[in-house]
């Protein structure tokens, strides 16, 4: 079905694409046979369940930050057959984020390309949604939380430290966003010794031993990545989110073309590689003593084995769904009961 309406969404821009789906897909759920259709495509399977952080996931396919910024989409996404939701990234106040267009599809490669900015309704908007938040079952959601754009890096932990604060008894784990490319000197703050009086801050208030993770870029070099290893390992972190979106250009298009699409981070196929060399290499310099959330081009199931084979814990899609529609995430479950069931 996705595939026969997959053209009239890729006519329109890919931001109103994204809303009028969700929008679409929230309206088939209030119809009780639409409803009952789209739950039957989950594939619920006791092999598919996972125990990390303290969390019991019903399975290890998750919804990447970014796709719901701001918690307005939690009652839909998750009857896709998710296992956990990600919200975010939040700021502590609204914010209109970078002007328009700044998602950009590039089908020829299955990617996209955002510079988003951080748009979101507001700390106090996302609390108040959470706190209403109904039927909320055994689903897992995660708040992934950042600075202001007008925030001075020098008082980012104060923003970071607000967002914790405000939705502790609201999400059940954290994750500090310092690697988005679309905020101007936020990817500053992975450098070891900014980092590290955030995540130490954050601990410190951190009275009810909320799970923090950390989400990194695909653009770190091995001192880099050691450094944040130590870090998670000093800051008793829970688990990395292994990777965010890149600045580079990987791909097939002309430079014109790139030219013409501009500044942002690039995610889904042309980040796969990166992505998982990336997660490689975490589970490798951390002795697999730390847990890691595989993301970044993860459009088929073998996609997402790939990510588990080299150690992923964890897995959050976002893009993939773009370019392969809500079932990828029944897919994926169903490729791991697969692979438990020849072992």
């Amino acid at each position: 079905m996705y595939n026969l309406i997959k053209p009239f969404l890729f006519s329109l821009s890919a931001e109103k694409a994204h809303h009028l789906t969700t929008s679409i897909f929230e309206f088939g759920l209030k119809l009780p046979t639409a409803k009952h259709w789209i739950k039957s495509w989950n594939h619920n399977d006791p092999k598919l369940e996972r125990n990390f952080f303290g969390l019991h996931f019903q399975n290890p396919v998750g919804l990447a930050a970014g796709f719901d910024k701001d918690g307005s989409y939690i009652n839909a996404m998750k009857n896709l057959g998710f296992g956990f939701l990600e919200i975010g990234t939040v700021t502590p106040l609204p914010q209109d984020g970078n002007p328009k267009p700044r998602l950009f599809r590039i089908p020829k490669d299955k990617g996209l390309v955002n510079r988003m900015g951080f748009n979101n309704q507001g700390l106090d908007a996302l609390a108040q949604r959470l706190s209403n938040l109904k039927n909320r079952d055994q689903l897992i959601i995660g708040g992934n939380i950042g600075k202001n754009k007008a925030t001075p890096n020098e008082e980012a932990l104060f923003d970071y430290q607000k967002c914790f604060q405000k939705l502790e008894h609201l999400v059940d784990y954290f994750v500090v966003n310092v690697s988005s490319p679309n905020t101007p000197g936020l990817r500053e703050l992975q450098e070891k010794k900014p980092l590290g009086k955030i995540l130490h801050a954050l601990q410190e208030i951190n009275s009810t031993n909320k799970p923090i993770l950390l989400k990194i870029a695909p653009d770190l070099n091995d001192n880099q990545l050691n450094d944040i290893v130590e870090l998670a390992f000093e800051n008793n972190l829970s688990g990395l989110i292994a990777t965010n979106t890149t600045i580079e250009r990987n791909l097939s298009i002309s430079k014109s073309e790139i030219e013409k699409i501009g500044a942002g981070g690039l995610s889904g196929a042309p980040v796969r590689e990166k992505s998982t060399q990336i997660i490689k290499k975490l589970v490798h310099f951390s002795e697999q003593k730390i847990p890691v959330i595989g993301v970044g081009g993860i459009c088929t199931p073998d996609d997402a084995l790939e990510k588990l084979d080299v150690g992923a814990s964890l897995l959050q899609v976002y893009s993939g769904m773009v370019f392969y529609g809500p079932t990828l995430i029944r897919d994926i479950n169903k490729a791991i009961v697969n692979r438990t069931n020849l072992h």
